[in-house]
């Protein structure tokens, strides 16, 4: 018989993705997405069954499983809640993979992203601790993404012999139809024709990024074998800081000089990008090579030229920051203060 998966955000960049690759590999897809409502993003004569369902809704959720699923991919899990909602149905999905973060992992000295001093080993692997679970009682912080994605895991995880799943810690993803895209802070240099690129720490820092194409290879892989277990989710050879603006760049053909600050920016936001780190966050991808043997389907650079074209089109003639909302909230908006940029570069040549 053919084999039915089901897919949690499906109109998302990694459901798109996601929905690709397995009717590929022959499933029939059902794809669950709030923007259904508005029409299918595939062709007629996929095979795919479409189903609108706002995540939070719990009957909704039993009814896009109707009488089950072989594989249930949820891109948009976010937190314990969301977990428990899975295992409610577990015994009408045969197996899940749920997208997670990397952003869960600590350093050897209890430090997670972002916090001061911060240093992983190289390569992170899947057996690095991972920060507390998020408290529902407690107050939202900085730290809260992270810590709903580890109560999630830690829910599934616990339940692996009742429903097994496969948690894919996720890097810097990217590609077409992102809400939160990091490569616009390139684009949008080239489209305002800033004739330099100003990056601290040498442009040295490496954030490992994954491709949705990437991802979706490693959803059809866990589809096909099922498990309990936690994989690393990111692309081959991950591309310096240096390596992404310029190759951003030569996709736009445009021309800009590097000016490279040792260490941190002395004047912030000036030099400071969204994978800007003292140091390097790679991801060991050892494991999904051994248990799935996964191999990439793209790297980083072979796959950029899409994402550049598809962020120039979504955004022209439009405000970015109504066009990226996620991106304007979540990142700093003051990485455009060109103005604060100039000047640090006038006092740089003065001194």
């Amino acid at each position: 018989m053919e084999k039915l998966a089901l897919v949690v955000g499906a109109t998302g960049q990694v459901g798109r993705a996601a929905v690709r690759a397995l009717v590929a590999d022959g499933w029939h897809v059902r794809a669950a997405a709030r923007g259904l409502r508005a029409g299918a993003p595939w062709p007629p004569d996929w095979n795919v069954e479409l189903v609108p369902l706002d995540r939070a809704d719990d009957a909704g959720l039993a009814v896009a499983v109707g009488d089950g699923c072989d594989v249930l991919v949820d891109t948009v899990a976010y937190d314990a809640r969301h977990a428990r909602q899975l295992l409610r149905l577990a015994d009408r999905i045969g197996s899940a993979v749920v997208v997670s973060t990397a952003g869960v992992y600590l350093d050897d000295a209890g430090r997670g992203f972002g916090a001061e001093g911060v240093r992983f080993p190289v390569p992170i692997a899947e057996t690095q601790p991972t920060v507390a679970p998020l408290d529902p009682d407690a107050a939202a912080g900085d730290d809260t993404y992270a810590a709903g994605k580890a109560a999630l895991e830690r829910e599934l995880l616990a339940a692996g012999a009742v429903l097994p799943t496969t948690l894919l810690r996720a890097g810097a993803i990217h590609g077409p139809h992102t809400v939160h895209p990091r490569e616009w802070h390139f684009v949008k240099r080239a489209l305002d024709n800033r004739p330099v690129r100003v990056l601290a720490y040498a442009g040295q820092s490496r954030f490992h990024p994954v491709s949705t194409a990437n991802l979706a290879e490693l959803i059809r892989l866990s589809a096909a074998e099922p498990g309990a277990r936690v994989l690393n989710a990111g692309d081959p050879e991950p591309p310096t800081v240096r390596e992404i603006g310029a190759a951003v760049h030569a996709v736009l053909d445009h021309g800009a000089e590097d000016v490279l600050i040792d260490g941190p920016s002395p004047a912030p936001p000036v030099g400071e990008t969204p994978w800007s780190t003292p140091y390097p966050v790679v991801l060991d991808m050892s494991l999904a090579e051994r248990q799935l043997g996964y191999r990439p389907v793209t790297s980083y650079l072979d796959s950029l030229p899409e994402t550049v074209r598809w962020l120039v089109d979504a955004a022209h003639g439009r405000d970015w920051r109504t066009v990226f909302p996620d991106l304007a909230q979540n990142y700093r908006t003051d990485y455009f203060d060109y103005l604060a940029e100039d000047a640090w570069l006038r006092r740089r040549t003065a001194g």
